[in-house]
């Protein structure tokens, strides 16, 4: 049982990848946005929820929660694809960009705020933007509910390392270093962007 789970779980995922690669639509400052039907939606849902036993470790960041569905370990390299819960008032400490990957987040409920290249989109269940690598990033939830998103990272270079220490340099107690995070983030190829 487990094995034909684990299957259909990987399969669904590989859909919605190829969904999201083939229908989201490119716009000025290398974003898109898109929307899928009822049924895509059930089944990205079947998808994040199958194996919760194997997959439930959770990199707390406090207002930020992840969740690993793939890994560039699971995957050779290919994808990282994790659930991102943010809590209200939750925001991304350091807007960034990357030159190795790009990214694709598709909402899964709640509404989560996403500044992308100077402009903001807001991502409610069943829609995405896609961000370019190369393009300044950050996100927020405005909202006085929890907005949760799937975010999928090609190619998968991150894995759940560089997260864990992010959250540990977060979590220890005394205000964040921000040389301590600006270094992590420049190893593992996110550039801060420039102070506005």
């Amino acid at each position: 049982m487990f094995c034909r789970l684990r299957n259909r779980q990987v399969d669904l995922q590989r859909s919605l990848c190829d969904k999201l690669a083939g229908h989201t639509r490119a716009v000025s400052g290398g974003c898109g946005s898109s929307r899928f039907d009822v049924s895509e939606r059930r089944d990205l849902d079947a998808a994040s929820h199958l194996d919760e036993t194997t997959m439930s470790d959770i990199i707390n960041f406090g207002s930020l929660q992840l969740r690993f569905l793939q890994s560039k370990d699971d995957t050779g390299g290919s994808v990282d694809i994790f659930e991102m819960t943010l809590q209200p008032n939750a925001r991304m400490p350091i807007p960034h960009y990357h030159d190795r990957w790009d990214e694709t987040i598709y909402g899964l409920s709640g509404v989560s705020t996403w500044t992308i290249d100077g402009k903001q989109n807001d991502l409610g269940p069943g829609e995405s933007v896609f961000i370019k690598r190369g393009i300044v990033h950050g996100f927020t939830n405005r909202s006085t509910g929890p907005a949760t998103c799937l975010c999928i990272l090609s190619p998968g270079v991150l894995g759940t390392q560089y997260f864990t220490e992010m959250a540990a340099l977060l979590s220890a107690g005394a205000p964040p270093d921000p040389a301590k995070m600006k270094e992590t983030m420049l190893r593992y190829g996110l550039v801060p962007a420039p102070a506005a």
